[in-house]
């Protein structure tokens, strides 16, 4: 994706149907990780762009660095008295682990059918099946129309359920983790 938010609106949908089960934040934590590498990339003119982080190996581990970030982060915020916005602090390992999986690999999966120099099971194989497999035009619009009918499920849920937060650590508040 040229743009990281764009991943985003998938991770929205799949919060929306499931926002007991995915995190939202750690979805879109999972894809900023990995693109912090394209930005480095970009910054200093490397080639690959999408280098090692874009394959389902790096992917991997962007995963690992995911749970262990919040968990460290939730272990630290008593005591650095960090802000729980969207409730994060009590966000499950499972809802973690789940929206960071989900977040990673569909990063992995969406920049494969647009980047050339993407090779997403290396080092396995140094193809990509995937690229123009679909056009960009519907890759993104697919992207933007997925957020914003998770947006509006989200929506709805809230208005209709307003003390069903959607996480099963806290139902008393209503938001997006």
């Amino acid at each position: 994706m040229p743009f990281t938010p764009f991943h985003f609106g998938p991770g929205a949908a799949l919060h929306a149907i499931a926002p007991r089960q995915v995190s939202f934040l750690a979805f879109c934590t999972s894809n900023v990780l990995i693109d912090l590498e394209s930005l480095y990339n970009l910054v200093n003119h490397r080639h690959p762009v999408h280098a090692f982080l874009h394959t389902y190996v790096g992917a991997t581990l962007m995963v690992l660095a995911t749970v262990v970030l919040f968990g460290a982060l939730r272990a630290v915020a008593p005591l650095l008295r960090l802000p729980n916005p969207f409730c994060w602090q009590e966000l499950t390992r499972r809802q973690i682990l789940l929206g960071a999986t989900l977040g990673a690999y569909s990063h992995v999966l969406l920049d494969s059918l647009m980047h050339h120099d993407l090779e997403p099971l290396a080092p396995l194989s140094r193809t990509n099946l995937l690229l123009n497999v679909v056009p960009l035009d519907a890759l993104h619009w697919a992207c933007v129309v997925a957020g914003l009918l998770g947006l509006a499920i989200i929506g709805v849920r809230k208005v209709t359920r307003p003390h069903d937060s959607g996480n099963v650590a806290s139902s008393s508040r209503a938001g997006v983790r």
